[in-house]
């Protein structure tokens, strides 16, 4: 009888887990939708201004360059790390601190994290940790980054670090979320031979822009900052929640192989139990 009870209360219990990862992988499709939406849409706009930033500063002399553009002589790097605040989203931290492990061990890291669950690991390996923002569990804003651009302006500008670099998740598909490093300062264009030919062949029209390119240029490169640091959000964000979705639907489907193993042990002692009770009855009977 004791046991027909406790596997009763298993079978409820993976039932309500069951329930529950069933409701978090609903909630994460419903995100994932609206995040794919936005993040792949705005993934053009950012390669655009990639492009036009390119062509316009091949067009101004080396002593004309913007300060995002050039580089100090300090030996510390600001790196940026997105991460979830919640677990629960399979491998997407474990890959993203093994990522930083292997990156950081000959480097000088000073460290920015948005997102609990990498603060917590760079707390816990004892790094300097100048500033921590949540992630947020709905589609980032733009305004999200205001204060993280405050921050790299004062590190970089004022010399304090000598680069700034992003460990972020990139979106590949459904099933795969890469975790990258990438330099977001200081900005170096790589002017290929694709981008002169298309910089040549527009040289005219660039000679009729309004206000002149190196009025405009400064404008336009803290806008291609903020446009970057902005679609690494949006990467997270949507890679965030592809993996929770497979996740909780593994755990889900993990659930129920439970739940029907635990039923046929309920029903085989049910089974049992019934026999036996029939048993004794006949022997009574008998008796």
């Amino acid at each position: 009888m004791a046991n027909t009870l406790l596997l009763k209360r298993r079978i409820k219990t993976a039932q309500n887990v069951s329930k529950t990862t069933r409701a978090m992988q609903m909630i994460a499709a419903s995100k994932l939708k609206r995040a794919q939406e936005v993040a792949l849409g705005s993934r053009p706009y950012v390669e655009k201004l990639s492009l036009l930033a390119k062509k316009l500063s091949s067009k101004i002399d080396r002593e004309e360059l913007h300060p995002y553009m050039k580089s100090n002589s300090s030996d510390t790097t600001l790196l940026i790390i997105f991460s979830p605040d919640k677990g629960l989203c399979g491998g997407l931290v474990t890959n993203l601190l093994r990522e930083l492990l292997s990156f950081e061990k000959n480097n000088n890291f000073t460290f920015l994290t948005i997102g609990k669950k990498m603060e917590n690991n760079v707390l816990r390996l004892r790094k300097t940790l100048i500033a921590s923002f949540p992630f947020g569990n709905t589609l980032p804003v733009l305004e999200m980054i205001y204060p993280i651009e405050r921050i790299i302006n004062d590190y970089f500008l004022n010399g304090k670090v000598n680069s700034v670099k992003v460990l972020s998740t990139h979106f590949s598909s459904f099933f795969s979320q890469v975790p990258k490093i990438e330099t977001i300062l200081p900005l170096a264009f790589d002017y290929d031979s694709k981008t002169k030919e298309s910089v040549s062949k527009d040289q005219a029209e660039f000679e009729m822009f309004e206000p002149k390119i190196g009025v405009l240029l400064p404008s336009l490169l803290e806008h291609y900052l903020q446009m970057s640091i902005y679609q690494h959000l949006l990467e997270s964000f949507l890679s965030e929640q592809a993996a929770r979705m497979f996740a909780m639907q593994n755990a889900t489907d993990n659930a129920k192989d439970i739940i029907m193993e635990l039923q046929l042990d309920y029903n085989k002692q049910r089974q049992e139990k019934i026999t036996n009770e029939i048993l004794d009855i006949s022997s009574g009977a008998l008796v």
